[in-house]
């Protein structure tokens, strides 16, 4: 990105056009009697257009105020005689009424104002008064031109004389421009040269236009037309000059104009023009070559610009010259212009008039407008060539004189008055004024003064005695106070004192130095797809005194905001761009003091967003051919040529460095670039040895690196900046670690770098230690406790040293702090917080720098029976000096002990006394569970668990639940339970509508949080009707009846078998023997049954026999999941959830053993 920024400051733009008059002459207060001084007049050459009244123009001031009269041709003009000529009212200003007729050329002439008063009479120049003439070009018959092909050929133009001269330009009858290059091309003259003559010339006629100036018209003459005579061939031919002709010419020129030198040659092929000086080089910085080099123009001639110069026309036949010697003369200019004199009465003075020119101009005095000699004799005055002396002048001495330098080529014309006057000092500015100044800016006070005697100024700064000039000021005999560079410091008051032995005065100026405004990011160049929203930064720094203005140029003209353009405090965003939108953009913000500008160009691509996103894109291609130039000790060019974009534009190049000495193969960012430009000035570190880089972005990606760069090393230099980061701390409590951030690759600026620690107690009368260093750590030992330390860190290599660093401050190491807060008070808040007080420790005591209080505290007990809490320790820490603080999210109704401590770098002091409190009853929280079931489609089954965490003794539960189908929703219902209750059945009044409940425990403080569930939805509703209605259906009957009986034959021809077989002995089979205590053992015999259905090893038997559950709360009965429990064919669940039973209402009546088919055979046995 390459951006165009300019800086402007109001106050420089004044101060610079204003400097020219910091010695000038003292104004005399127009209140003061005084002689005529003329303040504006017209041009000596005066040229006037004929169609408007002639105004000559002639000012003046003076006390008396002026009268005016006039010469013409040398002789008195009467003004009154003539009635078109007036004078101004107050003013000798002629106007020339024309509006009833007459000849504005009657009127030419040379014409002098004369203005006069008790004191003195001024006169202006001499002006000489011309009617701009636009003559009708003369008629005359232009035959056919016949020229030979490859011929030179000059066509006259020959304009009818004008005033001013016309401008000169060449067009075809069609008014189409005539191509001009180095074989065609006009002269001064107003011809049209050729060169030589080529085929295609015939093509077009050829008019010469002559446009006047004054009357804006345009004279064309008679066009030529040439006819070319082809030949078989071209000969080619050395040059020769067209003009001027011959080998040598001599040119006259007057100082301070332009000097055109113009040299035209033929020949084939059109040669080429070069210029020379004899003797020397052509004058440096004020030449130009024009007209295809076949001019050269030498701008504000001066003497030392005469001598011989020759231009030299070439082509591949041969070359020529042509000498051209050229003298300067001069018409009179000022060395030493009279100024304005005034005196006391008494005192002495001179009048200087010094010119000069070529030949030397003739001094001629005048006073009053008459020769000096023939004014009345003056014993007071002598006339010594160009300066005339004063001596012992008295009031009444007043007079106004005139300076004339003249000689052939001009003359030139000064007034001066003399004025005699007795008068005390007097400021002439405005009391108090107020400059406000840019920072860093050259700035000027003025305080303009009158006296006479010529009164001292002198400038002091808030009422200080010495006075101001030299250094950073400049007083300037006119009363201004000149600073080259406003610095902050400079803002004060200033007063200027103006003495002479008559009295004195003195005024005030307060001056204000302001931040300059800056454009810290400006726009940047930017390639945008066409539809897209580019933005273009402008984020300024300014003087937050001073109004800002921020404006937006397009094209350097004003920046129209239409819908597309949002003009923001940091920037400009364009919505939707288009092709119109591309151009240069211009951020402008100004102050009334100064401004600043920022410049950046945006291209907008004409492709269309559509295809563009059609087009594959990738990743860029690396650049390449990486040339480093413009080598300097610490920057170089980095040119680069890039590689395809591959269809996504890139956005940026990257360029990276490595360097060889601390992090070898190692890349390193090093700045950043928009896509727009390939070529970057890198800024670089002293002793380095650099190797660069660049990688191209786009949209897509990053491209790979490009081959690097030839090394560039730089050389050594001291270290400019001392290492940051710079802090001393304990890491024990008897030392003091110094730290801090080392330089890098790009700091170190030489070699051997190391680091100079100093450190010292704090106290200016302690002495410093030092210690070299190379690591960026040194350790301080023997210290005492938590003491602050001075810490310097100064960079130094091979080279020498870094700037003097900046002092930190640090400390040494901690110890625990000695003491625990006393007088711990507790006052509970609520249920879940207290509020704290306690007396804070001693300062002493702390050993360290105080981080903090902390309470530590733990919950003892809960005040609830059988409740088990945990008593982990917890801590709140209250920073900084203090003697107050809450601690919150305790558990309500609960016992707690609290101790607190004060902790500092090190730790913990020791512990306070243990203060014990208990918390008041809450509101529970939400009970554990809330369970829904559905055993059919008229009623609902609830149950729910106790809260885990009651705060207190809980009073019962409230049940609110509302039906609702889709956004539908019921009247709510509300249900009340004993603390006990934790189950309930809903009788549905809607089969339809789903329902919503939230359930609530509360204690005597209130009801805590809500739990919240849903019935489900009628989906499994009518899944659970469709199997139910099964078991209804008659086909399924019978098919269960079926398997009944067919078990039940089974069974019959078992039981057959046993009678017959006697005992059937299942034991004979298995591993384990009979218990001997088993009353079947007798007989031999034992009864059939599933094993499954044999009672675990572990089990308990009831006294009657039967076999007691142990009890679990993972059992199926506690979940409900026996008795009424149902299952389908499937083995889904469809039972609904039944009451748990307290356990002491099922000891002992629940067997072991489940009701099988088999045993129903032995009853029935």
């Amino acid at each position: 990105m390459v951006m165009q920024r300019h800086h402007l400051t109001r106050a420089g733009i004044a101060l610079a056009l204003c400097l020219h008059h910091l010695v000038s002459a003292i104004e005399v207060p127009l209140d003061l009697p005084q002689p005529p001084t003329i303040t504006k007049q017209s041009v000596k050459d005066y040229i006037v257009d004929p169609r408007d009244n002639i105004f000559i123009e002639c000012e003046a001031k003076g006390n008396p105020v002026p009268t005016f009269s006039w010469t013409r041709n040398g002789k008195f003009f009467n003004v009154a005689k003539d009635p078109k000529v007036s004078m101004r009212r107050r003013s000798g200003t002629l106007v020339i009424d024309f509006h009833s007729g007459g000849r504005p050329e009657d009127y030419e002439g040379e014409y002098q104002c004369f203005a006069r008063n008790d004191y003195g009479t001024a006169l202006s120049s001499k002006i000489h008064l011309q009617v701009s003439k636009s003559p009708l070009w003369p008629k005359e018959k232009v035959d056919v031109i016949e020229v030979d092909e490859g011929a030179p050929l000059s066509l006259q133009c020959n304009p009818p004389p004008g005033l001013p001269s016309p401008v000169i330009f060449w067009m075809s009858s069609s008014m189409e421009p005539i191509h001009q290059d180095k074989r065609v091309s006009q002269g001064q003259n107003g011809d049209l040269y050729f060169s030589n003559v080529m085929l295609q010339d015939a093509q077009t006629d050829y008019s010469c236009n002559a446009r006047f100036h004054f009357t804006h018209t345009i004279q064309q003459k008679n066009p030529y037309t040439l006819k070319v005579k082809t030949t078989r061939g071209i000969t080619e031919t050395t040059p020769s000059f067209m003009y001027p002709y011959g080998t040598s010419s001599s040119q006259m020129v007057l100082r301070g104009v332009d000097l055109l030198l113009e040299c035209i040659a033929s020949g084939v092929p059109a040669p080429d023009i070069m210029w020379y000086k004899k003797g020397g080089e052509l004058p440096a910085g004020k030449t130009k070559l024009e007209n295809f080099n076949k001019a050269l123009r030498i701008s504000n001639v001066s003497e030392e610009d005469s001598g011989e110069y020759f231009c030299l026309a070439s082509n591949k036949m041969g070359s020529i010259r042509h000498t051209i010697s050229v003298r300067v003369k001069a018409a009179p200019y000022w060395l030493d212009e009279p100024q304005n004199l005034i005196l006391a009465p008494g005192e002495d003075g001179r009048l200087v008039c010094r010119a000069n020119g070529n030949p030397k101009p003739a001094i001629q005095w005048l006073v009053n407008g008459e020769p000096i000699e023939a004014s009345p004799p003056n014993p007071s005055r002598e006339v010594a060539g160009d300066t005339i002396v004063f001596r012992d002048t008295q009031i009444g001495s007043s007079a106004v004189y005139q300076c004339n330098a003249s000689n052939e080529h001009g003359y030139l014309l000064a007034n001066a008055f003399v004025s005699v006057l007795d008068v005390p000092p007097r400021i002439l500015a405005p009391r108090n004024q107020l400059i406000r100044v840019i920072q860093n800016n050259r700035t000027r006070l003025d305080c303009p003064f009158f006296g006479s005697p010529i009164p001292t100024l002198r400038w002091f700064k808030n009422g200080q005695g010495n006075t101001l000039d030299g250094g950073n000021y400049k007083a300037h005999e006119n009363g201004s106070l000149e600073m080259n560079m406003a610095r902050k410091e400079d803002q004060g008051i200033y007063t200027c004192v103006a003495t002479n032995i008559l009295g004195k005065a003195e005024a005030q100026v307060r001056l204000e130095v302001k931040d300059p405004t800056r454009i810290v990011r400006g726009p940047e160049d930017q390639v945008v797809k066409r539809g897209s929203m580019p933005r273009l930064h402008c984020r300024i720094k300014h003087d937050p005194t001073l109004k800002l203005t921020v404006t937006w140029l397009k094209d350097d003209a004003p920046l129209y905001m239409g819908n597309r353009m949002k003009k923001e405090d940091d920037g400009l965003t364009i919505y939707g761009v288009a092709e119109k939108d591309q151009g240069d953009y211009t951020c402008v913000a100004s102050t009334e003091l100064d401004k600043d500008s920022a410049k950046a160009y945006l291209t907008v691509l004409a492709v269309p967003a559509n295809r563009l996103r059609d087009l594959p894109k990738e990743r860029p291609d690396r650049p390449r051919d990486l040339e480093l130039t413009d080598l300097a000790e610490r920057s170089v060019r980095l040119t680069w040529i890039p590689g395809d974009d591959n269809n996504s534009p890139i956005t940026d190049y990257i360029v990276q460095f490595e360097e060889d000495r601390f992090q070898p193969g190692m890349w390193h960012n090093h700045s950043r670039y928009p896509g727009s430009v390939n070529s970057a000035v890198l800024s670089l570190s002293p002793y380095v040895n650099y190797q660069f880089r660049v990688i191209a972005v786009n949209d897509v990606g990053s491209s790979l690196p490009s081959v690097p760069s030839e090394r560039y090393q730089t050389n050594g230099a001291r270290p400019e900046i001392n290492p940051t980061g710079v802090q001393g701390a304990g890491t024990q409590k008897n030392n003091m670690e110094i730290t801090w951030t080392p330089l890098n690759a790009t700091q170190a600026y030489g070699p051997n770098l190391r680091y100079i620690v100093r450190w010292r107690r704090r106290d200016p009368r302690g002495s410093w230690y030092n210690e070299t260093v190379k690591a960026p750590r040194h350790v301080v030992w023997n210290t005492p406790i938590y003491v602050p330390y001075e810490i310097k860190v100064q960079a130094e290599n091979d080279f020498g040293r870094a700037p003097e660093p900046d002092t930190v401050i640090g400390y040494s190491g901690e110890d625990y702090p000695k003491a625990a807060p006393t007088d711990v008070r507790i006052r509970v808040l609520n249920s879940t917080a207290i509020a704290l007080t306690w007396t804070r420790v001693h300062l002493d005591t702390i050993q360290g720098q105080l981080k903090e209080y902390r309470a530590y505290f733990w919950r003892d007990s809960s005040l609830l029976k059988n409740l088990w809490v945990s008593k982990k320790r917890q801590y709140v820490s209250f920073p900084g000096d203090r003697n107050r603080g809450i601690v919150s999210r305790l558990f309500p109704y609960s016992n707690y002990k609290l101790e607190m401590v004060v902790t500092n770098g090190r730790g913990d002091g020791p512990r306070s006394e243990v203060k014990e409190f208990p918390t008041p009853e809450g509101v529970p929280s939400s009970p554990r569970y809330l369970r829904i079931r559905q055993p059919n489609l008229e009623s609902i089954n609830l149950e729910w668990d106790h809260p885990e965490h009651p705060n207190g003794v809980l009073t019962g539960y409230n049940l609110r639940y509302q039906a609702f189908n889709g956004t539908k929703t019921g009247r709510t219902l509300v249900e009340n339970f004993s603390p006990n209750q934790t189950r309930f059945t809903l009788q549905r009044t809607d089969p339809i509508s789903r329902y919503r409940f939230f359930l609530r425990a509360r204690t005597q403080v209130g009801e805590g949080e809500a739990i919240v569930e849903e019935s489900p939805a009628l989906l499994n509703e009518a899944y659970t009707k469709n199997h139910v209605d099964i078991a209804t259906q008659g086909w399924f009957i019978g098919l269960m009846c079926a398997i009944a009986l067919l078990v039940l034959i089974l069974l019959i021809v078992c039981f057959i078998k046993r009678s017959r077989g006697g005992k059937y002995p299942v034991r004979d089979n298995k591993d384990e023997h009979l218990n001997p205590e088993d009353k079947n053992v007798e007989d031999g015999s034992f009864d059939y049954s599933d094993e499954d259905n044999k009672p675990l090893p572990n089990s308990q038997t009831s006294l009657d026999g039967t076999i007691k559950q142990q009890e679990s709360d993972d059992s199926l009965v506690d979940y409900g999941e026996g008795g009424e429990g149902q299952f389908n064919e499937d083995g889904s669940f469809i039972g609904q959830y039944t009451v748990k039973k307290d356990k002491e209402e099922t000891e002992g009546n629940e067997s072991s053993e489940a009701t099988s088919p088999v045993n129903a055979i032995y009853s029935l046995a």
